[in-house]
């Protein structure tokens, strides 16, 4: 008798599991789906345009709060 009374509460679990799991997959699937814009055209992604330029990169990292010049042979005061 336990082993029918733990079959059907294993069964009981497995079948909340899965419910639980085809509604995350469902609600996944909602929120990935591209909506389209009001004009009835799908709104161009913001991820496609120009990429910000990023300062070139010194040969050796500098301490915190240093930040990089152009002209930083002119700020240097020598001893």
């Amino acid at each position: 008798m336990f082993a029918v009374f733990a079959a059907e509460q294993q069964y009981h679990h497995d079948t909340r599991t899965r419910e639980q799991e085809r509604l995350i997959l469902a609600a996944i699937r909602e929120r990935s789906t591209p909506v389209p814009a009001l004009g009835g055209t799908i709104a161009p992604s913001r991820r496609h345009g120009a990429t910000p330029v990023r300062p070139q990169r010194a040969a050796w990292p500098r301490p915190i709060g240093v930040h990089a010049h152009d002209d930083a042979g002119a700020n240097c005061v020598l001893a």
